[in-house]
């Protein structure tokens, strides 16, 4: 089974695209800021940046409603693949699929300044070494996971 559910606020406005052709379909694209249980030792709240696309319905819904900052929840399935990218280098992505999307406030929360201002920030390039692609397990932690 495949299936993926987040709540996080958008990083910036989606980017939406049509198809060609007759039944053109839109696409949009957004990050969603999604925060971690775990905060830095500092007490700072810290966050995943995952890379969604919508089609259809749900990428016209993301066009007319989301913007910047509003919090949603999203459901949908995690898809992988890969190209070849101009410098001959095979880049490897990971996006959701959104299946369903809602909103998790209402507008009235969502234009109340929050402590979660989060900048978007470039994606680490796949290529770049960034070890293993799993985050580290913070020390001390061990007794609150649910598996061992």
């Amino acid at each position: 089974m495949n299936k993926v559910i987040l709540m996080g606020r958008l990083t910036r406005d989606p980017e939406v695209r049509y198809s060609q052709g007759e039944n053109a379909l839109a696409i949009a694209r957004y990050t969603l800021a999604v925060d971690r249980r775990v905060a830095r030792r500092e007490g700072e709240a810290t966050a995943d940046f995952i890379n969604c696309v919508a089609f259809g319905r749900s990428a016209e819904f993301a066009e007319r409603y989301l913007r910047q900052g509003t919090k949603i929840v999203v459901s949908g399935r995690i898809q992988t693949g890969s190209y070849t990218n101009r410098d001959g280098q095979k880049v490897y992505t990971t996006e959701v699929v959104v299946e369903e999307s809602e909103f998790a406030e209402s507008k009235a929360n969502s234009s109340a300044p929050s402590n979660n201002n989060y900048q978007a920030s470039p994606a680490p390039s796949p290529s770049a070494d960034i070890g293993d692609g799993f985050m580290n397990i913070p020390d001390g932690i061990d007794e609150e996971l649910p598996f061992s």
